[in-house]
């Protein structure tokens, strides 16, 4: 007997049936990273999670003859659909067992939550903030999850999800290059040195997260300034945007936090993250009590880089921003031993990066794609 069962997220076992499940799908899987399980429960709190000030979720679970082999997260980001004047549903955090039964119904309920609340059209995977990572995984499932930055998934997935109706939306490529193979062209330095030259724009370079935490909410408020042509843009809050911040200064090396900064106010930035993913995998989800110990020793020890989250303001493009954020980040490969770097999902929309990322050397090797369905 097959039911869906909508979860009580106040239920300390319903959230935690819920977020075991992928830990079982994948426990045997080498490519895949687990979340940090105080974060997924996170997204699962209405009272602490910054999302739900403005915005709606529910969570369902299919169980098969009293088994767990399915959940799906339904959200409306009601912040979004008003800055774009639409009425969008998403799904997020959708993991199944190869069962088309369980995932049809696991959907059906998704489009039947959606339509109660007049919602016209269903996408996903899309998340909770534009950090969580977009689309389920259609291309490189033979290289390993880049920490949570992104979804992992089976291929069977792509089946499950397209057997419901859903088309393509948008896709996000993740590029790779060595650092032997990371080619700056010459005349992109010399832009760059001729920008730094006049004066009016600077790279600001942190030494402690002190010296970060004072542009934190300059930091914010740029990029909800950088991405406004993005396909999934949509303006953070005050909350959200300290929430994110908070979240990045956890873990962030400040010498890897490069800004590009015009008099007092932030124009571009370019965030670099110690791939620490196979920390994570030996973590098996907890930071305590030797998870965090782990997560800390291999930030000083490991050898590639996750670019994710380079932007410039649309005014400062051609002015020299876009080469002196590139330059920075060859610098940053370079000085710091890295072995290989990953740029980590950029939309195909975003033609000119894309384009860019292929010139220094990046090589596509990971897609996600974002599918949608209108009911």
């Amino acid at each position: 007997m097959l039911i869906i069962e909508k979860l009580d997220t106040t239920d300390r076992r319903q959230v935690k049936r819920f977020i075991d499940l992928s830990f079982r799908l994948y426990a045997n899987n080498p490519h895949w990273v687990p979340p940090i399980r105080s974060d997924i429960a996170l997204m699962l709190n209405r009272h602490k999670h910054p999302f739900y000030e403005h915005s709606t979720a529910d969570f369902f679970i299919a169980v098969r003859d009293g088994r767990d082999v399915g959940r799906i997260a339904a959200l409306e980001n009601q912040n979004y659909n008003r800055y774009h004047k639409k009425h969008t549903a998403q799904f997020y955090l959708f993991d199944c067992e190869n069962d088309p039964e369980a995932a049809a119904l696991l959907f059906s309920a998704v489009f039947e939550w959606a339509r109660t609340r007049n919602l016209n059209v269903v996408v996903g995977p899309k998340g909770f903030s534009p950090f969580d990572g977009y689309g389920l995984l259609q291309r490189g499932f033979e290289h390993r999850q880049m920490m949570n930055m992104m979804n992992y998934n089976e291929e069977y997935y792509l089946q499950l999800v397209e057997d419901q109706g859903f088309v393509k939306e948008v896709d996000f490529i993740s590029h790779y290059v060595t650092t032997e193979n990371f080619n700056l062209d010459e005349r992109i330095y010399r832009i760059a040195d001729r920008v730094r030259r006049r004066g009016n724009l600077r790279t600001l370079r942190f030494k402690s997260k002190g010296e970060l935490r004072q542009w934190a909410n300059r930091l914010g408020q740029a990029y909800n300034n950088a991405f406004v042509d993005n396909w999934e843009y949509v303006p953070l809050t005050e909350r959200e945007i300290k929430f994110v911040l908070d979240n990045i200064l956890l873990i962030a090396i400040p010498k890897l936090i490069k800004v590009i900064a015009h008099e007092d106010e932030v124009v571009g930035f370019a965030f670099g993250w110690p791939d620490v993913s196979a920390a994570m995998q030996r973590s098996k989800g907890r930071l305590f009590p030797l998870g965090i110990v782990d997560l800390l020793l291999e930030l000083r020890r490991a050898k590639g880089l996750s670019a994710n989250g380079l932007g410039i303001m649309p005014q400062f493009h051609g002015r020299g921003g876009n080469a002196l954020l590139y330059a920075e980040m060859a610098d940053t490969v370079r000085e710091f031993g890295f072995e290989s770097c990953e740029l980590t999902q950029v939309a195909e929309t975003a033609v000119q990066m894309r384009n860019d990322l292929e010139n220094i050397g990046g090589i596509p090797y990971k897609n996600h794609r974002v599918y949608a369905r209108h009911l």
